[in-house]
């Protein structure tokens, strides 16, 4: 892992999302060739959501194809990571006290009215 990688995804973020990826998919046929590395395809993916670099512009520096680095997106998508990484960045630095929920707000246009008697 190059030191651009490490500097995208530290390791203590790694430690955080790395048991929330999903298990890659078992080939029913077998074989075929090695799944990448999902640190060097989530780095990637890190960079393509923080830059608003296109897909396909990718740079070589990651070692994984635009192909594999936005099929790979679209897996963790599906399956929720994105979610699930808020959720535990936001408990890592709740537990931490590390939010000040003096400054928190709810935003009621994302509840659903009821219907009905009031």
């Amino acid at each position: 892992m190059d030191e651009f990688t490490r500097r995208l995804v530290p390791d203590g973020l790694w430690e955080i999302v790395e048991p929330l990826i999903p298990a890659s998919p078992k080939r029913a046929q077998g074989g075929g060739i090695p799944r990448a590395d999902d640190w060097q395809v989530f780095a990637a993916v890190v960079f393509v959501l923080t830059t608003g670099c296109a897909w396909r512009l990718l740079p070589p520096v990651f070692g994984v194809s635009h192909q594999t680095a936005h099929r790979r997106f679209t897996e963790w998508s599906e399956a929720a990571l994105w979610a699930k990484l808020h959720r535990a960045v936001l408990d890592r630095l709740g537990a931490a006290g590390e939010i000040d929920w003096s400054r928190a707000i709810v935003d009621g246009a994302s509840l659903r009215a009821k219907k009905g008697d009031h």
